[in-house]
C-alpha cells in the first residue's frame, strides 16, 4: 500500500510587507495517509481584519505555490483545475475559520505542502466590463 505524506504549513498574513505568521495558525502539521483516504485540514486566524482565509498546494514535482481555493467571509471558491478533488469550507470573518477537505486522496501530486494564508477581503469591479460601450 502506498502512503502519501502531507504536510502543512501557514503562510504569513499579507499586510504591508510584514510577516504575521503568529496570527494564522493551520492543523495538523504533518499528515500520512492512503490512497483513498479523508483528509481534513484547518486554519484560523486571530486578526478582525481579515475575512479571506486562502489554501495553497506545492507539490515536490513544482515548487510554485499553486492556488486551491478560499473562503470569503463565508463564500467558497476553488479553482477549476481542483475542482472534484478538493472542498473548502468555513466563515473566515466571525469564526475566523477554514477548512480544506480532500474526499479522498486519489493521486501522487496529492501528497504535497499546503499552505493557508489569511489576508483582507479585495473586490475590485472594472467599469469598462460592467457597461456595455455604445460606440
Amino acid at each position: 500500500m502506498i502512503k502519501l505524506l502531507i504536510h502543512v504549513a501557514t503562510l504569513p498574513l499579507w499586510v504591508t510587507g510584514l510577516s504575521q505568521t503568529d496570527k494564522v495558525h493551520q492543523t495538523p502539521t504533518a499528515i500520512l495517509k492512503g490512497p483513498e483516504d479523508k483528509v481534513n485540514l484547518s486554519c484560523s486566524h486571530t486578526d478582525s481584519n481579515y475575512y479571506r482565509i486562502l489554501w495553497y498546494q506545492q507539490s515536490s514535482q513544482n515548487t510554485a505555490l499553486k492556488l486551491i481555493g478560499y473562503v470569503r467571509y463565508t463564500s467558497p471558491m476553488v479553482e477549476d483545475s481542483f475542482k472534484g478533488r478538493f472542498d473548502v469550507s468555513g466563515d473566515a470573518a466571525a469564526n475566523k475559520m477554514a477548512y480544506l477537505h480532500f474526499p479522498k486522496v486519489t493521486e501522487a501530486e496529492d501528497s504535497a505542502v499546503y499552505f493557508c494564508a489569511a489576508s483582507e477581503a479585495q473586490c475590485f469591479t472594472i467599469p469598462s466590463l460592467l457597461y456595455k460601450n455604445p460606440l
